[in-house]
């Protein structure tokens, strides 16, 4: 109990505390609490109460905390300081330069993925340069790689696929939101598309090993669902299940390509390899060096 109460929070009493006053205070009791960033993710939090951001958020520092803002901003710090992720307490995450609406029922986009976006789009243009190519996306969570490949190539046709009813829901309506035109499936892998003519293949599915979940951040194991993380024994089953489903479909996709975990990429390459339906495999490494993407490429 009294670890509960440590991470209660209350303001400084002291009514004429200013914005940035506020927010030095609570990233020093988040950080008290053991969080990551908490800087980062005390402004995050303040920016969501205050509903400023960017320049705007900057320009109010100085300016007095606004008295009404004062229980929205403790609860979102407590809620923070007991583990919860930013994005879920604000309800918002942004990928590829758009805002996608976010809850525990999906993962929350990471900026690594914008990667393999950016790889599919780039041999996607170099492989249909005035084409229509059929997209793919298998394990959607909150749409993100979807509706960014809709987005960013309105004549792409694409579609989703997710076995949680509750992320299909999130990704419809984040693709309402953002303006993007996405079939949307529910399924297990590619069950839903048995017969469709697919072009490309893209997927960011589970792979973290069943074994290794309980030793993941708080902030992951505790609140992102479970169904999005467990990978199997090995973190290599969904890969396993999508290349051997691939038969379901009319014809192999012509570029495939998944995000995976630290230390996977040479055994998914080799999953790929064994398969025989790309000539060029390639590993692309994150900003960080690690090989985070694997992509099939058949000219």
């Amino acid at each position: 109990m009294g670890h509960e109460r440590d991470r209660a929070y209350r303001m400084s009493p002291d009514r004429s505390i200013s914005i940035r006053e506020a927010l030095v205070e609570a990233s020093s009791f988040l950080g008290g609490c053991g969080v990551l960033e908490p800087q980062h993710n005390a402004r995050l939090l303040l920016e969501h109460v205050l509903g400023l951001e960017g320049t705007a958020f900057y320009a109010a520092l100085a300016d007095p905390f606004p008295v009404s803002g004062k229980e929205m901003w403790e609860e979102a710090i407590a809620r923070k300081a007991a583990g919860e992720p930013a994005q879920y307490i604000i309800g918002r995450q942004e990928f590829y330069g758009r805002p996608f609406a976010v809850s525990p029922s999906v993962l929350i986009p990471r900026p690594e993925t914008e990667l393999l976006v950016e790889a599919i789009l780039q041999h996607g243009d170099r492989l249909w340069p005035n084409g229509a190519p059929q997209a793919l996306d298998i394990g959607t969570g909150s749409g993100a790689i979807a509706v960014t490949l809709a987005a960013e190539r309105p004549r792409w046709r694409v579609a989703a696929g997710d076995i949680s009813a509750a992320a299909l829901k999130m990704a419809a309506s984040n693709a309402a939101a953002n303006g993007a035109a996405v079939e949307f499936r529910e399924g297990d892998l590619l069950t839903p598309f048995a017969g469709a003519a697919v072009d490309i293949l893209v997927s960011n599915p589970p792979y973290i090993p069943a074994a290794d979940i309980a030793g993941l951040q708080p902030e992951v194991r505790d609140h992102e669902p479970r169904m999005a993380l467990d990978g199997g024994p090995d973190g290599l089953g969904p890969y396993r299940a999508m290349l051997e489903q691939l038969g379901l479909l009319q014809a192999p996709p012509r570029l495939i390509g998944f995000e995976l975990g630290m230390g996977q990429a040479r055994d998914v390459a080799a999953l790929l390899e064994q398969a025989g339906h790309w000539k060029t495999i390639l590993i692309v490494p994150d900003l960080a060096g690690i090989e985070r993407h694997v992509l099939g490429v058949s000219e």
